[in-house]
């Protein structure tokens, strides 16, 4: 025995979906999802002119992973990028950020941090959680930033939500949110993040941008 917890007929599956606010050209929102070097996926909210800077720091964050790909599994790394991100923003618009990787699928572990009101929430069988519950509300750029990490079990078919706060707001509490995501998982599971879009979504639109990435272990 090799004392792992996954076998290797698991992987790592993620989507995203993203909305403008009603009436705007441009969406201040930006994600990522990527699996190279390891499974990752971050949401950036911005402010101002936020589309450049929600899609330069994404840019400065995948370049953060490439670097230090063998550090990711440890909550003093998150910390440090939050960290560097605030700086390489600082001076100009500032952008909200949640993020999320894999670091090994056998350690059954995923980490992030988190800064401004953009949130992560766990999906399990039998469970649901806010997993950014610690209050951090400056924003990447502030110059003022208080890095927040987590590191939480992850099992396969549990579902982790990454959620701007136009996505997550809508639902008011987490009961809503929760019966919207068992509502989505009869659905592909690329289907779940434009799901939980349509359920926050009210008739008269988007009051404010908002993106959904939706992350899971499969069954290969």
């Amino acid at each position: 025995m090799d004392g792992s917890i996954l076998s290797p007929r698991y992987g790592v599956e993620c989507f995203g979906a993203t909305r403008f606010q009603a009436g705007k050209a441009v969406n201040e929102d930006a994600f990522i999802i990527d699996h190279d070097p390891i499974p990752h996926a971050a949401i950036f909210d911005g402010a101002g002119n936020a589309e450049q800077a929600a899609e330069r720091v994404a840019r400065f964050f995948k370049t953060l992973i490439s670097d230090q790909e063998a550090s990711v599994g440890e909550m003093d790394t998150w910390a440090g990028w939050v960290r560097l991100m605030d700086s390489h923003l600082w001076g100009g618009p500032e952008s909200a950020f949640v993020g999320a990787a894999v670091p090994d699928l056998n350690l059954g572990l995923i980490v992030g941090a988190y800064a401004g009101n953009s949130r992560a929430y766990l999906a399990g069988k039998d469970s649901f959680r806010l997993i950014t519950s610690e209050s951090s509300p400056a924003r990447l750029g502030s110059g003022r930033v208080e890095a927040k990490t987590f590191s939480v079990a992850f099992h396969p078919h549990d579902i982790l939500l990454l959620m701007s706060d136009g996505a997550w707001a809508p639902f008011g509490n987490t009961s809503l949110l929760r019966k919207a995501i068992e509502a989505a998982s009869s659905r592909h599971f690329s289907e779940v993040p434009e799901a939980i879009l349509d359920a926050a979504t009210p008739a008269d639109g988007p009051p404010d941008d908002m993106t959904v990435v939706a992350l899971r272990m499969r069954r290969l």
